[in-house]
């Protein structure tokens, strides 16, 4: 059951332990464009006016701060020339797309940078349902930029499979890309992909 606006009813979210994050400042050429990048907009908290952040909810691009180039658009169908960016950012978006449109989001991003870009991935380890009475699971999250700290929260419907840092990355290898950095810190993942 969900509320009147459309979230879960709190009945009905299992949630995972809260997570701590700190993400610094990362250097890029030109534009930065970032996958899911509405709501809370951190990577557009970081880079300001040199994000294009994309979004397939015109609410959550209208929520996030001013500063990037906000743009209604679908991960899986990039509206972008080939070898456009130098950066491609995903905060904590993978876990709202699909099991079966990861590979084509990957691809389209694969597709938009320029040889030698990097593809920054922040996420989750999702795993399969630990509750059979809880439809969505959340989990609370802290993110410490230079400047701020965001407290906010993720969540989503259970995965259809178990998505992990191995899943992640052979995802990215399956694209293309080589994985120059894999980190995991309790449930959060971090890659750093950069196409050949």
């Amino acid at each position: 059951m969900t509320k009147d606006h459309g979230e879960p009813a709190e009945d009905a979210i299992y949630y995972l332990e809260q997570q701590e994050l700190t993400v610094d400042d990362f250097g890029a050429e030109g534009y930065v464009l970032d996958i899911g990048g509405g709501g809370e907009g951190i990577i557009g908290k970081l880079k300001g006016k040199r994000v294009v952040a994309i979004d397939p909810n015109k609410r959550e691009l209208e929520e996030a701060a001013s500063g990037p180039l906000k743009i209604i658009m679908d991960a899986r169908d990039l509206q972008f020339l080939d070898r456009t960016f130098t950066v491609a950012t995903s905060f904590f978006t993978l876990m709202y797309i699909k099991v079966p449109d990861h590979a084509k989001v990957f691809d389209e991003v694969f597709r938009v940078l320029r040889p030698g870009g990097r593809f920054l991935i922040w996420d989750v380890v999702l795993p399969q349902r630990l509750d059979q009475s809880k439809d969505f699971v959340a989990f609370p999250l802290l993110v410490k930029l230079p400047d701020e700290e965001v407290s906010t929260g993720y969540g989503c419907p259970w995965p259809e499979k178990e998505q992990d840092l191995a899943y992640y990355a052979q995802l990215a290898q399956d694209a293309g890309f080589e994985v120059v950095t894999e980190s995991q810190e309790n449930r959060v993942v971090f890659l750093e992909l950069k196409k050949p």
